[in-house]
């Protein structure tokens, strides 16, 4: 039996009650996700704005105020490659 190609993501979504969902994002490296959610902590514990940029293509910025106001929820999902799905699908019909 061949095993099949696991990938993890991990997400993290910010939803404020007046604005809506101001942050959504999805790490595919654990220790990116580890040291965001440690930032927002930080943040929080320390009473300070949110701020982050990337260097690139990745900013966000969101005052105090409205980050304690915020729920922040996270998850981990383990997802199966779509090229190994089709081949697990494959293989099961031609063991018929």
């Amino acid at each position: 039996m061949k095993k099949h190609m696991i990938s993890t993501s991990h997400n993290v979504k910010i939803q404020h009650v007046s604005f809506g969902v101001v942050l959504n994002e999805t790490f595919i490296n654990p220790t990116q996700f580890k040291l965001f959610l440690k930032m927002i902590q930080g943040c929080i514990e320390l009473k300070q704005d949110l701020t982050f940029f990337n260097g690139s293509d990745f900013l966000i910025h969101v005052p105090y105020e409205h980050l304690v106001k915020s729920i922040v929820v996270t998850s981990v999902d383990e997802m199966i490659s779509f090229t190994d799905a089709v081949k697990s699908k494959v293989e099961a019909l031609e063991t018929k």
